[in-house]
């Protein structure tokens, strides 16, 4: 085997791109004029108008960021880098391979490619780390 070069873990996020959330499309409307203010106030205060809900794509995504920065990642430039807690990002890759195997034959293409893509990318840099071999870092 030659030295082979490890690819970088891509990660698009295609939330919010004119797609309309299926769940605000069938809400009703208010029943008054004087509850539709409210409640517009309401979700503005908190941040959730206009997002997107959770899918399980997002829930891996979110779960393998949260290894990544375990591991050293700093996917955020601005935030201070977190201490390394390797048993701890372990127990997020066991928790997405339980996952994994619970899931199968239930996901979307979509949902198999980030499920089996992020899985892939957590096990090598988690690999790279406790074999004591470099991991290489793409920006």
């Amino acid at each position: 085997m030659g030295e082979e070069q490890e690819q970088g873990f891509v990660i698009r996020d295609r939330r919010g791109r004119g797609e309309e959330a299926p769940q605000a499309a069938a809400a009703p409307k208010s029943p008054t004029p004087e509850a539709a203010p409210a409640e517009a106030h309401h979700a503005d205060a908190h941040g959730y108008a206009g997002h997107l809900p959770v899918n399980f794509s997002s829930f891996v995504i979110s779960m393998g960021s949260s290894a990544l920065m375990l591991m050293g990642e700093q996917l955020d430039p601005q935030q201070p880098s977190m201490p390394l807690n390797l048993p701890q990002a372990k127990e997020i890759i066991d928790l997405l391979s339980m996952l994994e195997e619970k899931t199968r034959g239930n996901l979307t293409s979509d949902e198999q490619v980030v499920m089996k893509d992020m899985l892939y990318a957590l096990r090598m840099k988690f690999v790279s780390l406790t074999s004591g071999k470099p991991s290489i870092h793409t920006p």
